[in-house]
């Protein structure tokens, strides 16, 4: 029991913090399965193409969870101090930010969505379908980078609940929109992969309007007023860009590369493609605990440092690395167990099925390093004050390993579909490596607010 702290106040905050992170993610991840499973029932050329313009959504979302992750850590720390004038400032730098982001790609999907797709398959058939979808999915997009930062944002007060809120709301829209839109049922006209996108678009309309109304009605802790998220207040900017810089660059890149991933299998087959998009939903789904431990080990630590409770560091960081590698195990062990079940749920051909299998039971081991080396850095070491350190550790390996690698055994030896894909997991482990040796030299400990 050594590993494990017997201080109350650590179990108090992480653990109620990771339990309504996990449970608005999961939410949230049960929107893209109904997502995936209708889309399979109408048309796997339509569940491909949505696959693809997924993965565009997915860069501008590693985006907004950097700056939102360099605002958490830096509020989390004047949170620990109990200052919270300074916290609003930072979530409306970071507001503003990410409005730029999800302008830039509002624009560009809107203006040349075939050429874009063209970068990730040159599959014709999914390039269409694609098209078709991002024509809506565009204007998702400015919506999304609004509401995503605030509610990410919330959790450096310790408030995440508002997110369950949006993400069941999203969920409640999406299916039933989904099950009329797609297939036509109701009286609703049958509109395939133009009507999950509209179903889409307008639930994140529906997620902005839950987070402004908490935010300007509801909220007790900021007391935030729409003149605070609007004024161009440049305080904290410098700090600001020390901070979430980083992070920013460690979500940008980790975006880019799982879209460049996705262009190596576009690039393999069709089938690759669906098969993808199926294991890392149902990944995703299993592994929901492990990647929420970041936000909230971050928040746990960052508060601790920010309140000058440094002698509590060193516990809670053993403490957390314990409870990563159990989760991890824990994951690992529910992916191999039930991923036949779960890809049965899918109306694809046998060929798909049997990859996503094979896929999944990839994923089933490198999970166990995903659920402790991602919480490490970018919980524990990012949340203590040290964002430059998850950002070199993961550029390293997914540009020096991951994606030369995984580009050579499908373009160059040709091999099968599933030995590409460990290569493109192989760095989840790998990386475990680094980032023990580091967490436990607690050089990443700074006070960011003095």
């Amino acid at each position: 029991m050594k590993f494990f702290t017997r201080d109350r106040a650590f179990y108090g905050t992480f653990f109620p913090l990771l339990i309504i992170i996990a449970l608005q993610q999961l939410i949230s991840l049960g929107v893209n399965l109904a997502d995936n499973l209708m889309l399979g029932f109408y048309s796997e050329s339509a569940l491909a193409g949505a696959a693809i313009v997924n993965q565009l959504h997915f860069i501008l979302a590693q985006l907004i969870i950097g700056i939102a992750a360099g605002t958490v850590v830096l509020g989390s720390q004047y949170w620990g101090k109990g200052e919270t004038e300074p916290i609003k400032r930072i979530i409306a730098l970071g507001l503003k930010l990410s409005l730029l982001f999800g302008a830039i790609f509002w624009a560009v999907t809107l203006v040349i969505p075939a050429e874009v797709l063209r970068l990730l398959t040159t599959d014709e058939t999914i390039i269409a379908e694609g098209v078709v979808y991002l024509k809506v999915m565009s204007w998702t997009y400015i919506i999304f980078s609004l509401s995503y930062v605030l509610m990410l944002s919330l959790e450096a007060v310790q408030t995440a609940i508002v997110g369950v809120v949006m993400s069941v709301a999203a969920l409640v829209i999406n299916v039933v929109l989904n099950y009329c839109l797609i297939f036509g049922n109701f009286g609703f006209p049958r509109l395939g992969i133009t009507g999950a996108a509209i179903a889409t678009l307008v639930s994140r309309i529906a997620e902005l309007a839950i987070i402004l109304l908490y935010l300007f009605a509801i909220d007790r802790k900021l007391r935030i007023r729409l003149r605070d998220l609007i004024t161009l207040d440049l305080t904290y900017l410098r700090r600001f860009i020390r901070v979430a810089l980083p992070t920013i660059i460690a979500g940008a890149q980790w975006g880019v590369a799982q879209t460049a991933q996705t262009a190596i299998l576009g690039h393999i087959s069709a089938t690759a493609i669906a098969a993808n998009s199926i294991a890392i939903v149902i990944f995703e789904l299993f592994a929901i605990f492990g990647m929420c431990c970041s936000s909230a080990a971050s928040v746990t630590i960052g508060k601790a440092v920010g309140a000058g409770n440094l002698d509590k560091i060193r516990p809670y960081s053993r403490t957390l690395q314990a409870i990563f590698i159990a989760i991890g195990v824990i994951s690992g062990a529910m992916i191999f167990a039930f991923k036949d079940v779960f890809v049965a749920l899918y109306a694809v051909t046998p060929e798909t099925r049997t990859m996503a299998v094979q896929f999944l039971t990839v994923l089933a081991v490198s999970t166990v390093g995903t659920c402790y080396e991602f919480p490490v850095e970018s919980g524990i070491i990012a949340g203590g004050g040290d964002t430059k350190y998850a950002s070199i550790v993961d550029v390293s390996f997914m540009w020096l390993f991951t994606i030369p690698s995984a580009a050579l055994s499908a373009f160059v030896f040709k091999f099968p579909p599933m030995a590409t894909f460990c290569f493109l997991k192989a760095d989840q482990l790998l990386k475990c490596i680094p980032n023990a040796i580091r967490c436990n030299r607690y050089k990443w400990v700074r006070q960011l607010t003095k």
